[in-house]
């Protein structure tokens, strides 16, 4: 018990940063709690303990101490019993509160320590009857390394009968790509691209390509984009326009004839702009003549097929900077 005390010292710069007062944390000049901010008790050092006081902080409306409490439960996890927590989150019902404790057990995981506390969030996300806790579980899984460890989770998610449940499988994707790994790590990227092509749901599959960075993923992903660009749903074959823009140099020109091809024969003039993007982002200035002869396929596409020239001609070396002139352009006319 003495060592959740010591666990409790990682997160006192947080409590102190919020302007909540921990006994035993406290010191002369730092500020006392809020007054809708209940002091969190340093004698609460069970499982149990925690949840009552995280039970009764969630009245609070401050959403920064509902963070704290989140934050206090989640640090304090690797000191508590695996078994309780695992049985305190079977039996919650309380959507907030289960996402707590998901949370908790998702830490344990994420710390190396046991690989079946993630699981057991991962099995209540796919199997609970309540829609609400198995999207509250997703949440717990957020900005964490499940795609990695939870094998193909994600493409089941996807395909969940609860829009809430997709919605935020999607999120989890995207917030993982881009914040744990920095778009830079191609098995996550990989997992989904996997799940976008799983879904039937194009609003699912269209936010995870629309968002997500494809600088290292496969061979085998790329391939999986380029038939989504056939897809029924001009929201979807946008998406993956988007995300074929940004593909491995070993891939950029199979992608870029892809959408060459692809732009001929497109009707939706959402779509047709987003593949002038990717075909500009694949080849930057030596995309200029290939933009030169689309130029009179679509007259009402002309003006925006002629500010990308226009802006890959300066020979700017950043995509960022690319698209910041271009936005200049589009303003400026």
């Amino acid at each position: 018990m003495t060592r959740i005390f010591l666990r409790m010292n990682a997160i006192s710069t947080l409590a102190l940063t919020l302007g909540f007062f921990v006994p035993g944390m406290a010191s002369a000049g730092q500020p006392a709690s809020l007054p809708e901010a209940p002091a969190v008790r340093a004698g609460t050092c069970s499982v149990q303990g925690l949840m009552d006081q995280i039970r009764r902080g969630l009245g609070s409306k401050s959403q920064a101490y509902k963070l704290y409490l989140r934050t206090l439960l989640r640090e304090s996890a690797v000191n508590l019993p695996l078994s309780e927590l695992q049985e305190a989150f079977e039996r919650e019902y309380d959507p907030a509160m289960a996402e707590h404790l998901a949370a908790a057990l998702v830490a344990r995981t994420e710390r190396d320590l046991e690989p079946e506390a993630m699981q057991a969030v991962a099995q209540r996300a796919l199997a609970d009857r309540d829609p609400a806790i198995r999207a509250a579980s997703i949440r717990a899984l957020q900005r964490t390394r499940a795609p990695e460890r939870t094998g193909d989770l994600f493409e089941n998610l996807v395909r969940d009968p609860s829009p809430e449940v997709r919605k935020e499988a999607a999120t989890n994707l995207v917030e993982d790509n881009l914040e744990v790994y920095g778009g830079r790590h191609g098995p996550a990227a990989d997992t989904a691209v996997a799940a976008a092509l799983a879904s039937s749901d194009p609003k699912v599959t269209a936010q995870v390509l629309g968002n997500l960075m494809t600088g290292e993923i496969s061979a085998e992903s790329v391939r999986k984009l380029q038939r989504l660009l056939s897809s029924d749903s001009a929201e979807v074959r946008a998406a993956a326009t988007t995300a074929l823009g940004g593909v491995p140099v070993a891939e950029m020109a199979s992608a870029r004839e892809s959408l060459l091809g692809m732009y001929r024969g497109e009707r939706d003039s959402g779509v047709r702009k987003a593949i002038l993007q990717s075909i500009a982002r694949l080849g930057f200035a030596s995309a200029v003549p290939e933009l030169q002869r689309l130029r009179g396929i679509d007259p009402s596409l002309t003006p925006e097929i002629d500010a990308w020239i226009r802006v890959l001609n300066m020979n700017l070396q950043e995509w960022s900077l690319i698209l910041r002139e271009k936005q200049r352009l589009q303003q400026a006319r």
